[in-house]
């Protein structure tokens, strides 16, 4: 009774142990997924093939070329305004230095005109002066020009040129110009010629 007893006990013991055990084959699958496992772990990671990069070398040569090009066109786009703006000056000024060397002879024209103010008006020299002081005046006045007014006005050293200082005729003529000994004349607005005045004080 004891000996079937204790062999049926042996038996239950040998099945639980068969059940918990796993199987050779069992053993051998999860082996081989767990080798699997760690092969995929420690491979590398596929290197990039040529055309990939290639083409990666082909964006970047673009984006240089294309920084280049963006560059190139701001640059020619501030060399062109330079020049558009230095070619409107040299339309504005471009004469200056034949306007300049014309202003002496309209001064000779007025002081012959102030010597001829003595003459009778029928004087043919006197008209003949006056016409061709008139087509001056007008030419420079086609040519922008512009006598700066000066008597009476207060002195302003942008336009002026002081020559001396003499006491004022009256109070209000303090720090203003009393008299002009050379006209001023402005050409576009730019002074090519300080009036040459005297201001009281």
């Amino acid at each position: 009774m004891t000996k079937k007893k204790n062999n049926k006990e042996e038996e239950v013991i040998v099945e639980e142990i068969k059940e918990n055990t796993p199987s050779a084959k069992e053993t051998n699958t999860s082996n081989t997924e767990d080798a699997a496992k760690e092969k995929s772990g420690n491979k590398k990671k596929p290197k990039k093939d040529k055309k990939q990069v290639e083409l990666d070398e082909l964006k970047t040569k673009f984006a240089e070329i294309s920084d280049k090009h963006l560059r190139l066109q701001a640059e020619f786009d501030n060399f062109r305004r330079r020049t558009m703006k230095e070619k409107i000056d040299l339309i504005k000024s471009g004469g200056e230095s034949v306007l300049i060397n014309i202003l002496p002879v309209i001064d000779d024209f007025e002081r012959a005109l102030d010597s001829l103010k003595e003459v009778s008006d029928d004087d043919a020299g006197k008209q003949g002066t006056a016409l061709i002081y008139n087509k001056f005046k007008e030419f420079l006045k086609q040519n922008n020009v512009k006598e700066i007014d000066a008597l009476n006005q207060d002195f302003d050293v942008d336009l002026h040129e002081a020559l001396t200082k003499i006491p004022a005729p009256e109070k209000k003529l303090k720090g203003k110009v009393v008299d002009v000994i050379q006209k001023g004349y402005l050409l576009n607005e730019k002074v090519i010629r300080f009036a040459k005045v005297v201001i009281g004080e």
